[in-house]
């Protein structure tokens, strides 16, 4: 059976996609993607995030306001956020990208960590999962995640951290977000956390156009390339390739998707 796959995160609304968006979905597609979901960066995208989603039947959309660009979110961000969370648009999955960022030369952290918690209540209030971006802040996203004791959950993207910081994680009730670094031979550590952790923590990602895999460097990431991340993790793993497949897809559609 052809494994079917939900690349869980992917900047759609970016080049290369725009413009091409119907051939760039025809050739996911082809790859088994069934599902991708879009998340936004600013307040600025969400029109378009929307459009996309309610153009394209794969296509799914995640609102919020990414802790790298938090020099241009403010309480208007914020508002219009709400507004549209409110709406409950049938589309619209999830808060994200929200986070913590400390690898930023002006990480103005106190400010992202109020830009997340008022993110992080509105999760609550409508009762959407979450997804994360964390570079540097691990212990300090994982701490605030306790405190903010979600219905919902979500999914740590593009995770780097060690082991115990992953399982802290999916202590919390969080899955881990499996993408491109796992095909790089050097990135020992998180292909060593992405073979450790339960099947059932783990959903795959492509952050297309970004995060390119190993052999496409320099090039941009597209979520068709989910398929070769699934085929690297099937070789970390000690499971079945099918049944690798079929746990993937049921965490993205219990995390996204519920009954």
């Amino acid at each position: 059976m052809r494994p079917v796959f939900i690349d869980t995160h992917c900047h759609f609304d970016f080049p290369p996609f725009t413009t091409h968006e119907q051939e760039s979905l025809t050739l996911a597609a082809q790859s088994g993607v069934e599902r991708i979901i879009v998340p936004a960066v600013s307040a600025e995208m969400f029109d378009g995030i929307l459009s996309l989603s309610r153009q394209f039947s794969m296509v799914y959309a995640a609102l919020g306001l990414h802790p790298l660009y938090v020099a241009v979110h403010h309480q208007d961000s914020l508002d219009r956020l709400e507004q549209l969370l409110k709406g409950n648009a049938v589309k619209l999955v999830a808060v994200g990208e929200i986070g913590l960022d400390e690898y930023m030369d002006e990480p103005l952290i106190e400010r992202q960590q109020w830009l997340l918690s008022e993110q992080l209540t509105f999760a609550k209030r409508y009762e959407l999962p979450v997804i994360l971006h964390s570079r540097r802040t691990h212990d300090r996203l994982a701490k605030v995640l306790r405190q903010s004791d979600l219905p919902r959950t979500g999914v740590v993207h593009g995770f780097s951290g060690s082991l115990e910081q992953a399982k802290a994680f999916v202590r919390l009730g969080y899955r881990i977000g499996v993408g491109g670094v796992i095909t790089y031979p050097r990135a020992q550590k998180t292909r060593n956390v992405m073979a450790a952790l339960p099947l059932s923590a783990l959903v795959l990602e492509t952050d297309a156009p970004d995060m390119p895999l190993s052999g496409f460097q320099g090039q941009p990431n597209r979520p068709e390339r989910v398929k070769q991340v699934f085929e690297q993790l099937c070789l970390l793993r000690t499971e079945p390739a099918q049944q690798i497949a079929e746990q993937l897809y049921t965490n993205s559609m219990e995390l996204f998707w519920p009954a």
